[in-house]
């Protein structure tokens, strides 16, 4: 069965949720016999990331201009004429805005496959015609597509609610889990000590609410712990500029975007990890916090309500009296080593659950 995937950015080590998710999805299901082509932005291809292909999927780099508010649509658009040309199997679109092209991808006779993995209309950096776009994206998409994927119960719930769609597929995200390590260079070269820091990751967008969490943790005034922030900015923007100013002002560590080693032993010797986020679908760097063993505190949005976490673990959305008190208690008392049942998150699981949907798909089945 030929499957060709679209609405990433591409992978591998591109920066983004979508990104990471099909960066360990789609190997395994390649390894299950699938042809796999994934279809990347040819705007994140740099020399690190140019290949044609990766752990067994094929990559096809097409056009995409570097600006937020086309970059996903033109690519999108292109990307459904190449599964056409390719003649795939089914076409699998990832998220609510390349979403928007489901109708044209069924009018050229293409089976179709979304995965929802969030409003990205809630998103504070676009603007009303991106809010327009994205929710018709979510409403093509849901109502249009062959089969549709939701990564957590809030967007199942947000699905049969605003579009009466009752089949959708709860399949969630997932996170490996890793192996610690021991050493301390990459974060000795910090100044930082092995778990006498607090940890949070992500891009540099607005939602994220690191601009809240530098204020709430510099106000504690303790010299016991430091912070740091992983990630960037894939498009630098205001508040992009703003944050690394304020962090700078209140000597957070920002390490720029890292993957590999340098994620693992910056996750290996954290003591509590941290997501202020006003919106999430379901974040992938909260499961990699809990593969570590790491004590959590989250915003109590509906999307970090996991089954796994406490009521002491969350803090309320946007307050940064509540974070800081909140924080101030965990600082208090860190659980070190926590265990969390992980069992629901497993990628294998995942795609054997997700290739169940394009079996139903092509064979006429109701899937798993």
């Amino acid at each position: 069965m030929k499957i060709a995937v679209t609405g990433t950015r591409g992978i591998p080590n591109i920066l983004g949720g979508v990104e990471t998710h099909c960066e360990e999805l789609y190997p395994i299901i390649a390894s299950m016999g699938y042809e796999v082509t994934l279809i990347r932005r040819s705007c994140y291809i740099t020399a690190n990331n140019k290949t044609d292909s990766y752990k067994g999927v094929n990559l096809k780099d097409i056009y995409a201009p570097r600006k937020k508010s086309l970059e996903a649509i033109i690519h999108t658009f292109l990307a459904v004429l190449y599964a056409k040309k390719i003649k795939a199997d089914i076409i699998h679109i990832h998220a609510i805005g390349p979403s928007i092209m489901v109708p044209f991808a069924r009018l050229l006779g293409l089976k179709v496959v979304i995965t929802h993995h969030g409003p990205d209309y809630d998103r504070k950096k676009w603007g009303y015609l991106a809010k327009f776009a994205l929710k018709t994206g979510e409403k093509w998409g849901v109502k249009y597509a062959n089969k549709v994927i939701v990564i957590s119960e809030v967007i199942k719930e947000i699905v049969k609610k605003k579009y009466n769609r009752n089949d959708a597929h709860l399949i969630f995200n997932g996170v490996n889990i890793p192996s610690k390590i021991n050493t301390t260079d990459y974060i000795s070269s910090f100044g930082l000590k092995s778990k006498k820091y607090l940890l949070t990751a992500g891009r540099f967008v607005e939602e994220k609410n690191f601009d809240l969490l530098i204020k709430s943790f510099s106000g504690l005034k303790q010299k016991e712990y430091q912070l740091v922030i992983a990630g960037d900015a894939d498009h630098e923007t205001e508040y992009s500029i703003k944050l690394k100013k304020l962090a700078q002002e209140h000597h957070v560590i920002l390490t720029g975007f890292i993957k590999g080693a340098q994620l693992n032993e910056i996750f290996s010797h954290a003591a509590l990890f941290v997501l202020p986020s006003s919106h999430e679908g379901l974040p992938i760097a909260l499961l990699e916090a809990m593969s570590y063993n790491l004590d959590v505190l989250v915003s109590d949005i509906p999307a970090n309500k996991l089954q796994e976490l406490d009521s002491s673990d969350y803090f309320i959305s946007g307050s940064p009296d509540d974070l800081q008190n909140k924080l101030k208690s965990k600082l208090s008392k860190i659980q070190i080593n926590r265990n969390y049942d992980l069992d629901s998150y497993q990628w294998p699981s995942i795609a054997v659950q997700t290739c169940s949907i394009y079996k139903a798909l092509i064979c006429g089945d109701k899937g798993y």
